[in-house]
């Protein structure tokens, strides 16, 4: 990280959470005054408070549906990162209100809460599911970027610059499919896909602190922001995931789950049309018409006719031993490897 954290009070939504864990250990490297971590789940509040004791941690208990309890938290801070959410696809398609009030609503209150206190940055995690939504999570995703956006389009003289990321599979994080085949592999079984040819973007956890970190130093109001990733299939994933464990397991295919896509995209042709290639990532501005209807219906944008949508389809695809690779980047791999009794060695070269 190389953002100016020194004397910085900073609040993490949903922070007991696998980006919560990572973002709050990196930032307690630095020379911050406080991090708060603003979550429901107390029991995992005290699981966190025993893995990371500093005295500059601490506690909030509530929840971003209610207001109140997102406003006490904001209080006299700084930067706020956005994590909290539902996130599982299956449970959002039975209850798609609990959705739009944690996903939608929650994320207003955080907008809302962060503007009134003076929070200079404000930024939102998103995910690649927003993209032409199929499902109750990622139409809700959608429109917590919308909430996000239209803050600054409301508020031309907004305090908080409120930004987006929008990021693929974060691999290992919680609920993921890595530590899912892990668990397999420890009990002996198969390891279940849904549809061995789904490609999904791959990412990292620190490359996830990554990305929000550029958003807070790059962000003006409105911003979305995507890192290019890489992708692959389910099933070369879970073949590689074979491989380094040096099992002797299959795959076994079970089907597609509710509302799941065969691929996913980070960015639309739209959005890609108006955006800025700063590297390793994309900037994609807000839209900033207005309500003046000419410049939709009678002034279109013709670039857009020159961009194909970033899909994990057509993305750059790794192999089986890239993917090998990628996989011992992931400290938690390394970890599950020693406990397995494989050595980093035995894989070099697979």
């Amino acid at each position: 990280m190389t953002q100016n954290y020194a004397g910085k009070r900073i609040l993490v939504t949903g922070g007991t959470g696998s980006f919560g864990h990572t973002v709050a250990a990196k930032l307690l490297e630095r020379d911050v005054a406080e991090i708060r971590i603003l979550s429901r789940d107390e029991a995992k509040q005290d699981l966190m408070r025993h893995e990371i004791p500093d005295g500059r941690l601490r506690f909030y208990v509530g929840d971003i549906r209610d207001y109140d309890s997102v406003d006490r938290a904001t209080r006299d801070v700084d930067y706020v990162f956005h994590a909290a959410a539902l996130k599982q696809v299956p449970s959002c398609e039975f209850f798609p209100m609990e959705a739009v009030r944690t996903n939608v609503v929650g994320s207003e209150n955080v907008v809302r809460a962060s503007e009134r206190n003076g929070v200079t940055s404000l930024v939102c995690l998103s995910t690649d599911k927003a993209v032409y939504p199929v499902n109750a999570m990622g139409m809700s995703k959608a429109l917590m970027e919308k909430v996000a956006q239209s803050h600054g389009l409301n508020n031309p003289r907004a305090v908080t610059t409120v930004s987006c990321v929008r990021y693929g599979n974060v691999m290992y994080s919680r609920g993921s499919v890595i530590p899912l085949f892990v668990r397999q592999l420890r009990a002996g079984k198969n390891l279940t896909v849904t549809n061995p040819d789904m490609t999904r973007f791959m990412m990292s956890l620190a490359h996830s602190v990554d990305l929000v970190e550029f958003a807070f130093q790059n962000a003006e109001q409105g911003d979305l922001f995507v890192r290019k990733a890489v992708s692959c299939t389910i099933g070369d994933l879970a073949h590689a995931v074979i491989n380094l464990f040096r099992a002797k397991a299959e795959v076994e295919v079970i089907g597609t789950r509710h509302a799941e896509k065969l691929s996913e995209a980070l960015a639309t042709r739209e959005e890609l049309s108006r955006a800025l290639d700063m590297g390793d990532y994309f900037k994609i501005s807000a839209d900033k018409r207005d309500l003046n209807y000419s410049q939709y219906f009678e002034e279109g944008d013709p670039r857009q006719t020159q961009y194909t949508d970033y899909d994990s389809h057509t993305a750059q695809r790794i192999s089986i031993p890239e993917i090998e690779a990628l996989l011992l980047t992931l400290p938690e791999i390394r970890r599950d490897l020693a406990l397995a009794g494989v050595t980093v060695d035995e894989t070099a070269g697979s």
